[in-house]
Order: C-alpha cells, then sequence, then structure tokens
C-alpha cells in the first residue's frame, strides 16, 4: 500500500463476531464465530504482520455489523476486535452517535471510552458530554464531567452536570452532585439525582399530579407508579391524597397475552372523610360520617375467531355522587375515547358531575354471513333516582338477526329480528319477555329513475311476569299486529367543471326520499310495564337532502372527494290525525310533526359547521336546536363553540379556545355556560410557554358548585370552587406540577 493513494481502498477483513441479541455487550471477548465482514476505507492502510495490526490514514471508514467509525487514523487489532481513534473520531449506531477526540473501541462488544467526549441518543433526543464518556453497553453509559440536556443548540436552555452520570436508554439515569443549570447559570442542586430516560414501557414513577381547590378537595396530589409486570402485562398503581378527603388508592392492571386475548382492570378505593349535606337532582346526602367508596372498570375482550367474540364492558361505582364529588380529576376522565381506536383506552363516557348512569355490560356474539346472535347480560346503575330498586335490569338478553337477503334466489327480501329477554328488577314487574319480526319487501326499478319498496313485516310480541305484584290482567299474554310500508327514492345529480388549480369539479346531488307506513290499532293495555306499547302509525315521511361533492387535488398532486356540504330537511305527515274529530277532543289538529334539519359544512380542512334541529311549525318554535362550530389554522390556533337545546331542558354554551401568540406562547380559555339557570358553570384559562426542550403551564379554574333543594332552587348560595395550576416540563425527564 502506498501513502497517498485515493479514498475507497477497500479491504474486506473477515472477523470473528458473536451472533448475539441486543444484549452482546456482555458476550465474551473472543471465541465467538460470525461471517459477517467489517469494511475499512481510507487514504491509506499499511498491515504490520507481526503484530496483525491495521493502520488506516486520512478520512477512515470503518464499517461494521450494526455501526460505522470515522476518524483521522485508526488503529485496528483483528486477533481482539479492538480499534483505537483518533482525531475527529465519530461512531453511529442507528441514529445515535458518539464522537470525541480519541476512542479506544470494542468492535465486537460495540463498548469503548472516548475522551472530551460528545453523545446523542436519538431515541430521547438526549445530549451527553463528559471528560470521559465509557459506552458499556449498547445503550448505557458512564460519564466523569458529565453535562446532560434535551435542548439543541452549543448553548442550551437548560443542562443538569455533575460529578458522574449512569444512563442506560429505556431505563433510568442517576447523577451524583447534580445542578441544574438555566442558560448557563446553577438554579438547583440535588446530591443524587434520579430521571427517566425511556421511550418504552419501564418500571417506576409516571408524571405526578398536583392541584389545589379552595372548597371541594383541598391540596391533592397524586403519584402514580408503573409496573412492568412482563411482556404482555403491566400495572399502574394511583396513590392519591385529598386534603379534604382523605386518601384513595387505585390500581389499574393491563394484559396482552395474545392479539386475540386483552383486557384493562381498574378499581379504586377511599374512606371519605368528606362531611357534605346537599340536594341535587331531587336526591340528598347528609354524610356526618366516613363514608366507603369506591369505584370498578373491567373491560375484556376474547376473539375465539374472527367472527366469534366474548366482551365485558363493567363500570361501577359505590354512590350516585362519585363523579359528582371527583369531577375535577379521575382514573375515567384521562382514559375517555370517542372512538376505540386504542386498545387499552375505551371509555365511553365522560366521567363528571353531568353523568346520569351507568351501564355493565357482557356478552357473546356470533357471527355469520348474513346472520347475528348476540348473548347480552346488562346493568344499569341510574344516578337520577333514590334507590336502584326499581330499574330495569337485563338478565339476559338473547337476539338473533338475519339481514336483509333474496328468499330463495327470488327478487324478493327477506329479514329477521328475534329476542328473548328477562327483565329484573328487585322492585316493580319482572318477567319474560318474547318477540318475533320477519319481515319481507321487493326493491323496484321504474325505468331507472326512482325505486320503489313495498314492505310487509309481522311483529309477534309475549310475556310472562314472574312477580308478586298486585295485576289486573292476566301475568302472560302477546300482542300480535304488522307493519306495512312502501318508500320511494331517487336522485338526480349535476356536476360542475370549476377548473380551479385545487378544485376540478363540483357534483350536487339531489335525492329526495318519500316513504308511507301503517301499523294498525291494537288493544295494549294488559302489557306489563317492561314492555314498550306499539303505538297506531298512519303517517308519511318525506326529506330531502342535498350533498355536494368535490374533486380535488393536494399539494401532492393527488385527487380526493370530499363532501364539503350536506343539508337535510325531514318531517312526518301524520294522516291519522289529519282526519281527527276535533269537536270529539277539544284541541286543534296537529298533523305535522317537528321538521328535522341536519347540516354538515366542511368548505375547507380548518373550518367546519354541524347542526341538529327540530322545530314545530305548530308552535313555531324550536325544539331542539345543535350547533358545533370549529375553526382551526395550519399553526395550531383552535376555536370550538357548542351550543345544546333542549325546550325546557336543556340550554348551554360550550367554549374552548386556543391562541397560538408567538412560536412559544399559547393561551388558552374554556368556558361552560348553562344558560336556564343563568350561572357559568365552569371557567378556566391558561397560559403556556414552550420552547424545544421545555415547557411550562400557567392555568386558573373556577367551577360553580351549587346545594339545591328538590325545586332546583339554591338553599346555601353557590359556591365557587377555584383551584390553580402550574405545570413544568423538561422534555426527556417528565412533567412536575402543582
Amino acid at each position: 500500500m502506498h501513502a497517498g493513494v485515493r479514498r475507497f481502498l477497500i479491504l474486506f477483513l473477515l472477523l470473528i463476531l458473536p451472533a448475539s441479541p441486543a444484549h452482546s455487550a456482555e458476550a465474551p471477548a473472543s471465541g465467538g464465530t460470525s461471517d459477517d465482514p467489517v469494511t475499512i476505507e481510507a487514504d491509506s492502510i499499511s498491515y504490520d504482520h507481526e503484530k496483525d495490526i491495521y493502520h488506516a490514514r486520512g478520512r477512515v471508514v470503518i464499517t461494521y455489523v450494526g455501526g460505522q467509525l470515522t476518524a483521522d487514523q485508526v488503529f485496528l487489532e483483528k486477533t481482539r476486535d479492538q480499534a483505537r481513534a483518533e482525531g475527529n473520531v465519530v461512531i453511529r449506531s442507528d441514529q445515535d452517535t458518539l464522537e470525541g477526540d480519541r476512542i479506544d473501541f470494542d468492535i465486537r462488544r460495540k463498548t469503548g471510552v472516548v475522551y472530551q467526549g460528545r453523545a446523542f441518543m436519538a431515541r430521547n433526543h438526549f445530549y451527553l458530554a463528559g471528560d470521559r464518556i465509557e459506552k458499556t453497553g449498547e445503550s448505557s453509559y458512564v460519564v466523569d464531567g458529565a453535562k446532560a440536556t434535551t435542548c439543541d443548540g452549543p448553548s442550551p436552555d437548560w443542562q443538569l452536570t455533575g460529578e458522574r452520570l449512569d444512563v442506560t436508554v429505556e431505563g433510568y439515569g442517576t447523577l451524583k452532585h447534580t445542578k441544574l443549570r438555566v442558560k448557563g447559570l446553577p438554579v438547583l442542586y440535588v446530591p443524587y439525582l434520579i430521571f427517566p430516560v425511556k421511550t418504552k414501557r419501564q418500571t417506576g414513577l409516571l408524571s405526578p399530579y398536583f392541584a389545589y381547590s379552595d372548597s371541594k378537595l383541598g391540596m391533592d396530589v397524586e403519584i402514580p407508579f408503573f409496573w412492568a409486570i412482563s411482556d404482555d402485562m403491566d400495572a399502574t398503581f394511583y396513590q392519591r391524597y385529598m386534603e379534604k378527603r382523605g386518601y384513595k388508592q387505585g390500581v389499574e392492571m393491563r394484559y396482552f397475552t395474545s392479539p386475540e386475548n386483552f383486557g384493562v382492570l381498574y378499581g379504586d378505593f377511599i374512606n371519605d372523610t368528606g362531611r357534605v349535606k346537599e340536594t341535587a337532582g331531587g336526591i340528598s346526602r347528609d354524610w356526618q360520617s366516613d363514608h366507603q367508596r369506591w369505584s370498578l372498570y373491567l373491560n375484556h375482550e376474547t376473539l375465539f375467531s374472527p367472527d366469534f367474540y366474548f366482551r365485558t364492558d363493567i363500570r361501577k361505582v359505590s354512590d350516585s355522587w362519585y363523579f359528582k364529588d371527583f369531577s375535577s380529576h379521575n382514573y375515567y376522565l384521562s382514559h375517555y375515547a370517542a372512538t376505540e381506536d386504542q386498545r387499552f383506552r375505551k371509555v365511553p363516557f365522560i366521567g363528571n358531575e353531568a353523568l346520569g348512569s351507568l351501564e355493565s355490560t357482557a356478552r357473546i356474539v356470533k357471527n355469520w354471513s348474513l346472520y347475528n346472535l348476540t348473548v347480552l347480560g346488562s346493568y344499569t346503575d341510574n344516578f337520577a333516582a333514590v334507590s336502584n330498586d326499581a330499574t330495569l335490569q337485563k338478565y339476559p338478553e338473547v337476539t338473533m338477526t338475519g339481514t336483509k337477503h333474496p328468499l330463495f334466489g327470488s327478487p324478493v327480501n327477506f329479514e329477521f329480528t328475534t329476542a328473548y329477554v328477562y327483565y329484573y328488577r328487585d322492585v316493580g314487574q319482572k318477567g319474560h319477555f318474547y318477540e318475533l319480526k320477519p319481515t319481507v319487501s321487493l326493491p323496484l326499478d321504474l325505468g331507472g329513475y326512482a325505486q320503489l319498496t313495498p314492505e310487509f313485516g309481522v311483529w309477534e310480541t309475549l310475556w310472562q311476569r314472574d312477580d308478586h305484584q298486585p295485576v289486573t290482567f292476566d301475568k302472560q299474554g302477546n300482542r300480535n299486529l304488522y307493519r306495512a310500508a312502501l318508500n320511494m327514492t331517487t336522485e338526480i345529480s349535476r356536476v360542475f367543471n370549476v377548473g380551479g388549480r385545487t378544485i376540478e369539479k363540483i357534483r350536487h346531488g339531489v335525492k329526495p326520499e318519500l316513504s308511507y307506513t301503517y301499523i294498525p290499532d291494537v288493544t295494549q293495555n294488559s302489557l306489563p310495564d317492561y314492555v314498550t306499547p306499539v303505538p297506531e302509525q298512519h303517517t308519511l315521511s318525506y326529506g330531502l337532502t342535498n350533498s355536494f361533492l368535490a374533486r380535488w387535488k393536494d399539494r401532492d398532486g393527488r385527487t380526493q372527494y370530499i363532501e364539503f356540504l350536506r343539508l337535510k330537511l325531514a318531517q312526518i305527515y301524520d294522516i291519522k290525525e289529519s282526519g281527527r274529530d276535533i269537536a270529539a277532543t277539544g284541541r286543534d289538529r296537529k298533523p305535522f310533526g317537528d321538521v328535522a334539519l341536519e347540516v354538515d359544512f366542511t368548505p375547507f380542512r380548518y373550518l367546519s359547521f354541524l347542526a341538529r334541529n327540530k322545530y314545530s311549525i305548530h308552535d313555531t318554535t324550536w325544539r331542539q336546536a345543535n350547533y358545533d362550530l370549529s375553526l382551526s389554522s395550519a399553526r395550531g390556533d383552535t376555536a370550538v363553540l357548542g351550543y345544546r337545546y333542549t325546550q325546557d331542558t336543556i340550554e348551554e354554551i360550550n367554549l374552548s379556545l386556543k391562541a397560538v401568540m408567538t412560536k412559544s406562547i399559547d393561551l388558552s380559555y374554556q368556558h361552560r355556560r348553562n344558560q336556564l339557570l343563568r350561572k357559568d358553570f365552569e371557567k378556566r384559562v391558561g397560559v403556556r410557554y414552550h420552547q424545544q426542550c421545555w415547557a411550562v403551564e400557567f392555568s386558573y379554574a373556577e367551577t360553580l358548585n351549587t346545594t339545591m333543594n328538590q325545586a332546583g332552587v339554591s338553599i346555601e348560595g353557590d359556591k365557587i370552587d377555584r383551584t390553580y395550576m402550574v405545570n413544568l416540563s423538561l422534555h426527556g425527564l417528565g412533567t412536575v406540577g402543582k
């Protein structure tokens, strides 16, 4: 080899490398066998046969399994797989880097010592620097004269410094004689610090929760501890102290023994020391002694096959006041999910004071191509009742459903639903319920202009009571009726060539629908109260749907179809009501039902509007009015305004705002107002300052606590519960708050 030869002189060295798993740092130094090559590239390479050492000089690149080393010069001892690199040394392993002035490196073990070194762990975005950095394993380091941060740049916003640092990726870091420096200035000293360096599940403390409310809970502290039991099971222990309530212990266990068997179990308990006297919703309590309170949640699923599964959803609390007392922070709020996209986040209800009931279910479901069998047991806790003894429960409910399909290959479609339910309760009527509802239909094409579908169904219901309540009629009986219907629908459309850069075409579709339904009047006086009466029906319903579908191209030139506007109007006309004898009843006819209005409007990705309303043409009033308006921006600003109105029942306004003032400052505001009571139920304001590697958030909330009598009048005056919170987050080290 001659000095000065251009780069890319490549020598393939077949070294003895062990084929070991990720913990190969503990493999023996020699004795393994491997055919994995090590490649050397350099401006010049020389070889000492006597010592079996290669000396590479000038832009040296050594490539080996799992990484690469670059330096100005490298001495490589083939027998021991030892490399000594000098000058601008950089070791790359995946996205991690280790660099310094000089390094002694064991290629086989992937360990070594670098002097005046710097390291970057990409999975945690974690920077290390020190006088001496020893790479002791695949993802572990020991640093003398250590500096650690998750901040980019030569002058980090914050930095931990100390005498000696031991750190393992996906584990913890320990630092002796720690100083927290902000912009180079020491602001905090800790003799010994332990901090997480994780991206995966790992046993240890989770971010604590600190809050203070001046009238409801007082000082509120929760410190969760996470236990990674095994690859398919873990647990989180919630230790919570509330100054005005006492200690609350909770535990969540998650398991995933296979893709076909998984679930989550949560439970908590508190000996509540609060003293409370109040009335809400007609229910009173006078707690002047300790109360034992608890909650339980179980979501489990076993898939026997893709079309056969067992599932339980158990949701129980000790009393109807549970979610009212702990509405500011609880497990159910933290794990609420509107969809079931996440396997371990399936709480489908918002656990606050507005929750009116909880239903627990267990079911077995079997699906076939045309049929479905479901066996269900359910129990409902009614928080609006003084006692749950009169609430109907289902032990069990068995339903068999046949989807619409051709009958014996003919044009006639057939579908059915059959059910058996045993209704149970401690107080009131209970017993057996049987139902069969077969239906046939015949879709007819009217020359390609419309579709006409006549339907006919039989409705057979049987019941048998087994309670000891007084009876006026027999304890068993049946109800026979039928349902006849005629449905007609069509659709006309037109495509408009817009010719814009983004929007190319718009399709406007108009879909009118007309349905006639008839159910005869049958005597139902003998029905038990757990069987729902079926009223006589002689109606004509009609609807009109306008839809606008846009064809546009995104920034990458891909074509998309998006329905940006849908407007539907629907109404029912009661033919029987239109012919009712006014003189006999003494009231005017009102054959026209409420006009239902549905609007879905999304003109572009940052704006959406939804409306679900009902309007009475007889009273000229809105029965219901529900609006949701969402506005956002590309930089992250959001505004969500919701209005809920049901005549004489609900009227509330919900507002949520987030403003990105600068690239580092966000402002937030939430407001819940009950318009019927003319009172603000909650107001919350917050400011968040964030940088690349840290953030701090200040928030203040006012929540209304009202004690009312059965007439809905406040008897002790409104109480405002004030909560103050400060959250400081050092990215990579977790979040603390108070």
